[in-house]
């Protein structure tokens, strides 16, 4: 009989690691909190300032609720605004008349949210809609604090003469003002219709009167819409402090503005002259969207010969 004990055989367990499942998308393609840093640094009043100093146009587009908002951001737009042509685009309405204050601090909240989402930089505008301003000072300063409070950088308002004490109310204030000349939609039924603005010596000498007024007001922006070529780029050259976003007025302006939905071609009427369709020779939208600011920074739109009078 043997004394040798038995050799006990070891049996390793084999480790499973768990199978870590991937988040759940996020839904409607929203991208998560934690995004990636910007790539560029926060488009400010003074960066614009350089910008118009240096020479560099400035590319502004509107946009009216968040996931547009970002993708014009990630394509480098430099200022995004929430125009009341919404009313139009949007709406469905025959002018922007019909919009009020609160649809306009609606989707201002919706473009800043969409920035936010995505920690974007561009420069954000509002417009004032029509009878929010006109009353007085004061209302025009209520309308302003709420547009700001939904997070714009600045505020928009049309016309010239009586809207130049407005202007300088408010940047007293800390409120950034950019104005807006030439064809002024909310005003469209005083003007006759779209028409292009500033036509001969007498109106032309007006407009130039009102900008420099406004300039001095301190409005640090100025649209100029539907205006000759020529007299939008005398105002340029002249306003040192205040810069001039073109829509239907020229190249020379210090930078350029058109409707997201026109200039995607997806138009509900006719589409207006000053327009250029960056969809047509894009694979999708972002990648039009950044040739809408190519063409802007290289001057290759607007092309005076197509786009202007």
């Amino acid at each position: 009989m043997s004394n040798t004990t038995p050799a006990t055989t070891s049996v390793t367990t084999p480790v499973t690691t768990p199978v870590t499942e991937a988040p759940p998308a996020s839904p409607y393609g929203t991208l998560p909190p934690a995004s990636p840093p910007a790539s560029r640094k926060p488009v400010s009043l003074p960066r614009l300032a350089d910008m118009h100093a240096r020479g560099e146009k400035i590319a502004m587009l509107t946009a009216y609720d968040a996931t547009f908002a970002a993708m014009a951001d990630a394509a480098g737009v430099d200022c995004l605004l929430v125009g009341d042509s919404l009313g139009m685009v949007c709406q469905g309405l025959n002018s922007t008349v019909g919009v009020s204050l609160d649809t306009m601090r609606y989707h201002t909240d919706s473009v800043s949210r969409g920035l936010r989402r995505v920690q974007g930089t561009a420069w954000l505008i509002a417009d004032l809609p029509f009878g929010s301003y006109q009353e007085s000072r004061e209302q025009a300063l209520r309308s302003a604090t709420v547009l700001m409070q939904a997070g714009a950088h600045m505020v928009k308002l049309e016309g010239g003469g009586w809207t130049t004490d407005t202007v300088r109310f408010l940047v007293e204030r800390g409120i950034p003002v950019c104005a807006h000349l030439g064809l002024t939609p909310q005003t469209v039924h005083a003007l006759g219709g779209y028409r292009v603005q500033g036509k001969g010596d007498t109106a032309g000498a007006l407009l130039k009167q009102q900008a420099h007024e406004l300039q001095d007001a301190g409005a640090a922006m100025l649209v100029l819409e539907m205006v000759p070529a020529a007299l939008a780029a005398e105002l340029t050259a002249e306003l040192k402090h205040c810069a001039t976003i073109g829509i239907g007025a020229g190249k020379a302006t210090a930078g350029q503005v058109l409707v997201l939905h026109d200039m995607l071609g997806i138009n509900l009427g006719k589409m207006p002259k000053f327009v250029r369709n960056f969809m047509a020779d894009a694979p999708g939208v972002l990648p039009a969207l950044k040739a809408y600011v190519q063409a802007v920074k290289d001057g290759s739109f607007p092309d005076d010969r197509l786009h202007a009078w």
